[in-house]
């Protein structure tokens, strides 16, 4: 299981759980695409990386108004 829960990420307004689950796995993709153009092999797995930058307030994600 990831830490922290996913509550404590989605606290804040215009925020769920499948915003949250889209903006990790996309910040995942990210961080393993640039690990394989400089040639570094990750020491975790993207998610929990991603995981633990939104955690730690490097990235944030917000959902767009709906028109």
């Amino acid at each position: 299981m990831l830490y922290p829960s996913v509550t404590e990420l989605i606290k804040g307004e215009n925020k769920c759980r499948y915003s949250l689950v889209i903006a990790v796995a996309k910040r995942a993709r990210d961080m393993a695409a640039e690990a394989e153009e400089r040639d570094e092999k990750l020491v975790q797995k993207p998610v929990k990386l991603a995981v633990q930058s939104f955690a730690d307030g490097e990235v944030d994600f917000r959902e767009s108004k709906k028109i």
